[in-house]
This record gives C-alpha cells, sequence and structure tokens, in this order.
C-alpha cells in the first residue's frame, strides 16, 4: 500500500481518510485469534475503513507480546491486501524496544507505525523529540505520532510538532490532545495530516481541515463514521452535521462510561456475533447490564439510520437541503454491508 493521499484534493491523506483503532480478537481462552482478525479486518475494510490501526491501546499492546503484534500485522496484511492501509502500533517508554518493533512490522507488512509519546517516565520535550527522531531514523516506514496526554502523562507540544513536521517520515498525528486550537496552528505551519483519535471529534477536526480519524467506535460501525465524512465531502454539513450528532450517545457508551474502549468495543462486537473475544487480564469483560446498554445505543443509532434512508426515499427531488448526500451504494451508514449487520434479539474518558 503506497503512503500517498487517497482523496484528492483536500489536506494530505498518506493512510487515507478512515481508520479504525483496531480490537486484537482473542480466543475464550486468551489466545491470539488470528483468523477472527481477519475476518474483523475484512468486514471493517468492506464497511469503508481506508486503514486499519493494530495493536494501539485498543488493540491491548500492552499485553501482547512482540512476536504476538508481528503475527497480527501479518495476518491482517494477508485478509485486506492493498484495499487497505495497515498501521502498526510500536509505542512504548523504551526507544530501543520502540525501535525494534518498528522494524519488526516493516518487515511483517505495515504500511506506517503509530508511536504514542513514552508514558510514565514523563520526558523532557527534547528528549520526546528525540525519541521520535531516532524511532523515525530506524525504519523506511512513516510514522503517525499519537498525542494522547491523559495516558501518557506528556504532552507533545506544539512547538515540538512543528520542529518534528521537518523529518520526511513523519507524516501525521493522531489527535487526542483536546487543544483545537493547538492543532489548528501545526496544521496551519506544516503539512502534517492530523487525525482525531476522538470519536466525538471525527466531524470538528475534519471540518478544521484534518484528514480524517482514526476510531475505535468504527469497530461496529465503520459505514456511519465513513457517512459522515463522505457527507462532509460532498459539500453536505448539515447531514454531516445530523450524522454525527446520532453517534453521540453510542460514543458516550463506549468512551466516556468508565471503562476501556478496548472493553466496550470488544463487549458490542462479540453481543453482534463478532471476532472479539475477551479482554486481557488487568482488563475485564463488560458486565451485562453494561453490554445491554451498548446494544441499546448501538440498535438506536441503527433505527436512526434507517428512518433517514426512508426520509431520503421519500422526499421529493429538491426539497431536502442534502439530497445529494452519499449513501456509499447500497450500504447502510452503520454496516457499510446491504444489510448485513447481525441483529441479535435483547436477552471520566477512558480512550
Amino acid at each position: 500500500m503506497t503512503t500517498a493521499s487517497t482523496t484528492a484534493p483536500g489536506p494530505p491523506r498518506p493512510f487515507g481518510r478512515l481508520l479504525c483503532a483496531m480490537v486484537t480478537p482473542f480466543t475464550e481462552s486468551g489466545a491470539p485469534d488470528l483468523d477472527g482478525a481477519r475476518r474483523l479486518a475484512h468486514r471493517l475494510v468492506s464497511g469503508g475503513c481506508d486503514g486499519l490501526v493494530l495493536s494501539g491501546t485498543t488493540g491491548e499492546s500492552p499485553t501482547t507480546t512482540d512476536a504476538e503484534k508481528a503475527a497480527l500485522v501479518g495476518a491482517v496484511r494477508d485478509a485486506v491486501g492493498e484495499r487497505a492501509h495497515v498501521v502498526a502500533g510500536v509505542g512504548t517508554s523504551d526507544t530501543r524496544h520502540t525501535i525494534e518493533l518498528a522494524r519488526d512490522a516493516e518487515k511483517a507488512g505495515a504500511d506506517g507505525v503509530l508511536v504514542v509519546t513514552p508514558y510514565y517516565s514523563r520526558p523532557p520535550q527534547d528528549a520526546v523529540e528525540a525519541h521520535f527522531r531516532e524511532v523515525a531514523d530506524a525504519s523506511g516506514l512513516p510514522l503517525m505520532l499519537y498525542d494522547i496526554p491523559a495516558r501518557t502523562g506528556t504532552r507533545i507540544e506544539p512547538d515540538t510538532m512543528l520542529r518534528l513536521a521537518d523529518h520526511p517520515r513523519i507524516v501525521a498525528v493522531k489527535d487526542c490532545a483536546y487543544d483545537l486550537l493547538g492543532t489548528q496552528r501545526v496544521m496551519s505551519r506544516t503539512g502534517l495530516a492530523y487525525y482525531t483519535g476522538c470519536d466525538e471529534y471525527t466531524l470538528a477536526l475534519y471540518a478544521s481541515g484534518g484528514a480524517g480519524c482514526v476510531s475505535t467506535v468504527a469497530n461496529v460501525t465503520p459505514g456511519h463514521f465513513r457517512a459522515i465524512l463522505d457527507a462532509f465531502d460532498a459539500g453536505c454539513t448539515t447531514g454531516a452535521a445530523r450524522l454525527q450528532q446520532q453517534a453521540a450517545e453510542l460514543v458516550e457508551s463506549m468512551m466516556a462510561g468508565g471503562l476501556p474502549g478496548t472493553v466496550t468495543a470488544k463487549a458490542l462486537l462479540t453481543e453482534l456475533g463478532l471476532p472479539a473475544g475477551p479482554p486481557r487480564p488487568p482488563l475485564r469483560p463488560a458486565d451485562r447490564k453494561t453490554t445491554d446498554g451498548l446494544r441499546a445505543a448501538y440498535e438506536r443509532l441503527l433505527a436512526q439510520t434507517l428512518g433517514q434512508g426512508a426520509e431520503h426515499r421519500s422526499t421529493k427531488t429538491g426539497s431536502h437541503p442534502c439530497r445529494d448526500m452519499p449513501t456509499s451504494g447500497s450500504r447502510t451508514p452503520l454496516s457499510g454491508t446491504t444489510l448485513s449487520l447481525p441483529i441479535v434479539t435483547s436477552t471520566s474518558r477512558s480512550r
């Protein structure tokens, strides 16, 4: 997969527009489920994802081994071929270890690497900059920097971003800093492609000139987030805003309910009969009450999406403000496939 922009004109999009922070499926015994990973990756790409980010926090990077990470990249690369970008999470608190993982990812077939700020040790900004430069120099893969100070304890300050932008292999940022002004400052002065890692900010950053999103919620709703971006690109800002607002309940349920997105995404995927399995300790599966709440939020979003489609079909040409809003052909915004999403009869932020 090349790293050229896949949508033009517009801001640089080295990894496409819609990327999913994919969970790492496990078997019930806790072993990697590579066949499940292939099936999930295929579904996500068929549902509208341009790229998959593997072994990030959502992919349980702290509890997977180096060999498991490399095997996951190989399995997903095999499943999606050249249809999507494969970005491997390689960030650790150890520069040497991060470099080893970046080289392993390159050998396994990744198109790029996601590198988080070294965590816990809280290095000063000159050390943060040196860390990223050393990783960028160590392989031939482009880097997406991951700025999430709520988890790492250390921000990649805008001035540091401005300096790092001069490295030819530092091309993108996954932005979870909640500093839209600082983000706009860097975007206005560099060619860095900014992807929001906060699902509630998908449209806000995209409308400000961002490249797209790296979405956890897209594990279960890839088509819906693709529809948000498609609507905005088609000039239907009203429709894009409506789609973003419709997703708010599910985003809040999955990302702001006191549990990590890994746990909630796996709970809902399992509820829908899709590959996920349990999280590894110390994380624990969601309880029944939480899972039922996730399922209810998901079904309400599905009902809104299907109802909106009926509204579009029944509206006379010329009378609807977003009559040209893209619908991804015959795909539903939620599932990305023709009503193929399984429907199961009901029986502070942590990303």
